[in-house]
């Protein structure tokens, strides 16, 4: 059964499986080498560090390690619905998405005086490619730069092949960051970004949290452990919800992300796209198993230690870390909503309408990929918007009506 990445991984209800099985998933031989080269340098790395690391240390290698982690040896692993990848994305599923985001970029941009766009993890670059396409069409306002911010190098050679495909003056707009300057002024963009990266897990027991981390075992293998956090480690509020023997996520690295925009980002406004909750709901006290998921050939299972490499690993996102790190790091809360009010809000419906009305050859599929987009069981309620920013009033006009920022600092009180 294929999926998208809407599947509510992190609900109670969810199927769980110890690891893939049928000839779907099967990995061959040179995967199977990759991830035994990849299982060595794990190993490597838990002998250097005294017998154990982080899970937060072993999904990053996993997903991002040079030449061997998933993003980084298998740009084709994100694609079109029913080809041979593992998932598939909004920009992905319709067109319509960026055609919906574009006219709000633009808005943005003339409000503020912008002339770049940023976009991190752009995955195979078809929203940066769009959007561009979709600008020019409106002629009303292009940028003067499309940046895209990649860490994983698999996925930036399929971007440079998608760009060049754009017409010469399009694609001579886009440009690559490695690292960000000390300060630049930009609309950010980010689309299923905050939950690839690496979360540390957290294990509750009797005497209260300890971090669950990855040891190698006598036979060659990976296996769990944990350890007692460091002394003064701050935990959010909502854990108390959970109860013994409740496995969850701490999403140090993607705060830190968070913290890094507001330092780097001057004038502005940041759009993230991704599926979770706020940390009420996170920490749900029948969500005890946690959103730790992993992908593979449209199948989702729970063990991220299996075929190391080989496997997508992600977990929900807490939004309200993500809002209270941007607001501790100097950027204002712009708006926060369903994915799915957030584009009826900015014209979707509008605009399946209209092409529909133009004889659009692709109609079905363009109101079926809208139905995915919007559906509360498919990614229009579980998929979030999160608007951070400086110089703009909050709401965002597109998240006026249906704004839940409320719900961000719920249950936040000792």
């Amino acid at each position: 059964m294929e999926q998208t990445r809407s599947l509510p991984r992190g609900d109670a209800a969810a199927p769980r499986a110890s690891a893939p099985a049928g000839d779907a998933e099967a990995a061959d031989a040179a995967e199977q080498q990759r991830s035994q080269e990849l299982l060595r340098r794990v190993r490597e790395r838990i002998a250097r560090d005294g017998g154990w690391i982080g899970f937060d240390s072993y999904m990053q290698m996993a997903l991002y390690e040079p030449g061997l982690g998933y993003y980084a040896a298998s740009p084709a692993v994100l694609g079109a619905w029913g080809g041979a990848s593992d998932f598939i994305t909004a920009p992905e599923l319709s067109p319509l998405f960026a055609a919906t985001l574009a006219p709000q970029v633009a808005r943005l941009a003339q409000d503020l005086e912008l002339d770049t766009v940023v976009e991190f993890g752009a995955g195979s670059a078809r929203l940066a490619c769009s959007m561009l396409r979709e600008l020019a069409d409106a002629g009303a306002w292009l940028p003067r730069r499309y940046v895209i911010v990649e860490v994983a190098s698999g996925m930036r050679a399929r971007q440079r092949d998608a760009v060049a495909a754009l017409p010469a003056g399009l694609a001579q707009r886009v440009q690559w960051w490695d690292t960000l300057p000390e300060r630049f002024d930009a609309v950010v963009l980010g689309n299923e970004v905050l939950d690839a990266m690496p979360v540390r897990l957290l294990h509750r027991l009797e005497s209260g949290w300890v971090e669950r981390g990855v040891r190698a075992a006598a036979d060659g293998s990976l296996a769990w452990q944990d350890r007692e956090l460091a002394p003064g480690s701050a935990l959010r509020p909502t854990l108390r919800q959970l109860a013994p023997g409740s496995v969850t996520e701490w999403p140090e690295a993607a705060e830190g992300f968070m913290r890094s925009l507001g330092t780097h980002l001057g004038r502005g406004v940041a759009l993230l796209f991704d599926y979770g909750f706020p940390a009420h709901e996170y920490d749900h006290p029948q969500r005890t198993e946690g959103t730790l998921r992993c992908h593979r050939a449209h199948r989702v299972h729970d063990d991220p230690l299996w075929q190391p490499g080989l496997s997508d690993i992600t977990a929900h996102v807490d939004f309200s870390a993500m809002a209270r790190a941007a607001r501790e790091s100097g950027l204002q809360l712009l708006g926060y909503t369903s994915q799915a009010r957030f584009l009826l809000n900015a014209g979707l419906l509008d605009l399946l309408a209209a092409r529909m009305a133009g004889g659009d050859a692709a109609a079905l599929r363009l109101a079926a990929g809208v139905q995915k987009l919007l559906g509360e069981h498919e990614m229009g309620e579980l998929f979030k918007v999160l608007a951070v920013g400086r110089g703009l009033a909050a709401p965002l006009p597109a998240m006026v009506e249906g704004d839940r920022s409320a719900a961000l600092d719920a249950g936040a009180a000792d």
